[in-house]
């Protein structure tokens, strides 16, 4: 199994926008258009700003609840992102709008209570992301779910898998090996304060992530093996 992919969310400032990159983190997610109550909001015109502060190779995602079709493509025109993360309300045909009508990737958030109904999206979208939602539909919630159930739910998808919803530099290992994910998303999780993040909780949370498969290999080989 390869190493995890790690984004790293809800980022407001470009220092902790380096942060993330220096700590390994592969994509930089920025909430934009989000009708909940979030220290990690920012305007269009800082998301734009914080997409072009990225360097080459780290994917910027575009994190947001816009679930009109016009109003989505937009934004992904106006913040520029390599790809569009949709929470809430987000229906077939926004997805094949956003697809057809912008280059971005299109990431789809999972409710994790609806993890059974992933497989009717995974052939429109780029990558579908399980998360612990509130009752606004929107993530950051600070709350674990079921691994279990969603490694189950998600074993024949097409599309490659996130797993978010309470995660932190103490479980992020645990879940890995637990789900095999393609990526894992943190936001509250590596935060000092609310829209503010931790450095050294951020580094933690990537090698944690990056090396939870390589670890577990390593413990594996070296337990001893009955003669034969």
């Amino acid at each position: 199994m390869p190493a995890t992919r790690v984004k790293v969310c809800g980022l407001t400032n470009e220092a902790d926008l380096e942060t993330a990159v220096d700590a390994g983190a592969d994509a930089v997610g920025i909430i934009c258009d989000v009708p909940v109550d979030t220290p990690r909001e920012v305007s269009v015109e800082r998301a734009r700003d914080l997409v072009a502060s990225a360097p080459p190779f780290a994917t910027t995602v575009l994190v947001t609840m816009a679930s009109d079709p016009d109003r989505a493509v937009e934004l992904v025109a106006d913040v520029g992102p390599d790809a569009i993360q949709l929470h809430g309300d987000a229906d077939r045909d926004l997805l094949e709008r956003l697809k057809s009508d912008t280059d971005a990737d299109v990431l789809l958030a999972i409710d994790s209570d609806e993890v059974a109904d992933v497989k009717r999206y995974d052939e429109i979208v780029d990558g579908l992301l399980v998360d612990t939602v509130d009752e606004e539909g929107g993530g950051g919630t600070g709350e674990t779910h079921d691994w279990e159930r969603t490694k189950a739910a998600a074993a024949d998808l097409e599309s490659p898998l996130i797993l978010a919803g309470g995660l932190t530099p103490e479980n992020v290992a645990e879940a890995v090996r637990t789900v095999e994910p393609f990526a894992v998303d943190v936001a509250s999780g590596v935060e000092a304060e609310g829209g503010v993040k931790d450095p050294e909780a951020v580094r933690s949370f990537v090698h944690g992530a990056k090396n939870a498969t390589r670890s577990a290999k390593s413990n594996s080989e070296s337990e001893p093996h009955p003669e034969p």
